[in-house]
């Protein structure tokens, strides 16, 4: 079942999101996020008309997904930024694909003309799911993060959308 973020899903989003903070370049930060800091970010995203969707199956979150704004001036406003956490045990399984066919059914009902996903390099599974929903490769950033000891590229995908979200305002 894929449905909205609840503030009680705080504490399993920020363990899946940890994973990747504690164990990959995925992620640019390099200190875990507690329980609190996850309520606030998905706070800041129902204030900000954010989008966040869980997939869970039996009771278990086994990932997320989220739609925000990509900056903050006001020019950028059709422009939106699109992330996918996938807890470890479920990828490879579709799961990623379902989650995100479900947020760009749910951005297509918004005044969003492009939306961006931002990949650290390398990351073949993520440019392969960013790529299977229609995004392409637009900017690559070498040597932009460093975490772990090393120097991490960033590449930005793009999607434009077929709506013009002016014909809507």
């Amino acid at each position: 079942m894929i449905r909205p973020v609840s503030v009680n899903d705080a504490a399993k989003l920020a363990d899946i999101y940890n994973h990747y903070v504690t164990n990959t370049l995925i992620s640019f930060e390099e200190e875990e996020i507690s329980t609190d800091t996850m309520l606030s970010r998905i706070k800041d995203a129902d204030k900000n008309a954010g989008i966040w969707l869980v997939l869970e199956t039996d009771s278990l979150i086994l990932g997320y997904a989220y739609c925000t704004h990509w900056k903050a001036r006001s020019a950028y406003r059709f422009s939106h930024e699109v992330t996918i956490y996938l807890a470890p045990e479920a990828q490879g399984k579709g799961v990623g694909t379902r989650l995100y066919q479900a947020l760009l059914d749910a951005i297509s009902r918004r005044p969003i003309k492009n939306i961006l996903a931002i990949i650290a390099l390398p990351n073949d599974a993520s440019i392969a799911l960013h790529e299977k929903i229609g995004m392409k490769k637009v900017a690559h950033f070498e040597k932009v993060g460093y975490k772990f000891g090393q120097w991490v590229d960033v590449g930005y995908w793009q999607m434009s959308l077929p709506e013009d979200p002016l014909v809507k305002e």
